[in-house]
């Protein structure tokens, strides 16, 4: 099997996060030496975009392991034909759309994924863009005081508002989640503030999709702070935008950073693949 080792290009797309990856073929088999580069971009910059990549689906899972082993993802075990890949459809009538609210994906895993791969199918002329921001700075820039309040804090993270039957996604959008007599919510704890395991850095760990409250704390006692650290976490300067196109896609670093869909597609269809890779223990 011949192997692709070329020098990678890392160029920022905004001064937080973000960066697209130039001179690679995600689609051939690449040398550890390529991986590696592309591994320490996308902890240099939370997240990596790469443009005009033609990635059927295996290749595109072939891709992923090379960074760990693909997750399976609970909500959506069923629901799609290869349980290692979802394939995200926004249809023109659609009322909602996956995450299109800030979050970090499926955080009410005991260990979450750390990191996912979303790729471009079909995507509008314009609308339906991705943001992205940079948790670590979310972190630093809190002040002294909080930071103390906050260390040895936990929240609690539930899949409550994103599946089952009470949740009611199906209703409104294309792309279905688990809503079956037998689905059970999942609930773990992880810490407010993270240090990443492979680069040692502070980050805050809440996101508006599954943080539902405080360890120790009633619901009241819960909402205003975190409601506070919830915004506080994508201020405009934490962040990046990504415009869409055909074979484009997206590598994030599901630890150090959230994101959120943009609905604005109007009459337009958007058809997006995504694998994730699972994670580790959270400390």
């Amino acid at each position: 099997m011949n192997m692709r080792s070329r020098q990678i290009e890392v160029l920022p797309i905004a001064g937080s996060i973000g960066a697209e990856i130039r001179n690679v073929d995600v689609s051939q088999p690449l040398e550890e030496a390529t991986v590696g580069a592309i591994r320490k971009a996308l902890l240099d910059h939370c997240v990596i975009f790469f443009r005009n990549q033609k990635l059927d689906a295996e290749p595109h899972k072939a891709f992923t392991r090379r960074f760990g082993r693909i997750f399976v993802h609970p909500n959506y075990r069923g629901m799609q034909a290869d349980p290692e890949i979802i394939l995200i459809t926004r249809e023109a009538g659609d009322k909602k759309i996956v995450g299109e609210e800030w979050h970090t994906d499926t955080t009410m895993m005991p260990q979450p994924p750390m990191g996912a791969i979303l790729y471009a199918i079909e995507v509008p002329p314009y609308g339906g863009d991705t943001l992205f921001a940079n948790q670590y700075q979310a972190y630093e820039t809190l002040s002294h005081g909080m930071k103390t309040m906050l260390a040895g804090v936990r929240a609690v993270h539930s899949d409550r508002k994103v599946a089952g039957p009470q949740a009611n996604k199906n209703a409104y959008r294309a792309t279905k989640v688990r809503e079956d007599g037998d689905w059970r919510e999942t609930v773990s704890s992880h810490p407010v503030v993270v240090t990443h395991p492979e680069t040692g850095r502070k980050l805050l760990y809440v996101n508006a999709s599954y943080t539902v409250g405080f360890e120790g704390m009633t619901d009241e006692e819960s909402q205003p702070l975190l409601e506070y650290l919830l915004q506080h976490g994508h201020r405009p300067e934490f962040t990046c935008r990504f415009r869409w196109a055909p074979g484009s896609m997206a590598f994030w670093d599901n630890r150090a950073s959230k994101h959120l869909a943009i609905h604005d597609a109007g009459p337009f269809r958007r058809v997006m693949r995504r694998t994730q890779i699972a994670g580790g223990p959270l400390g």
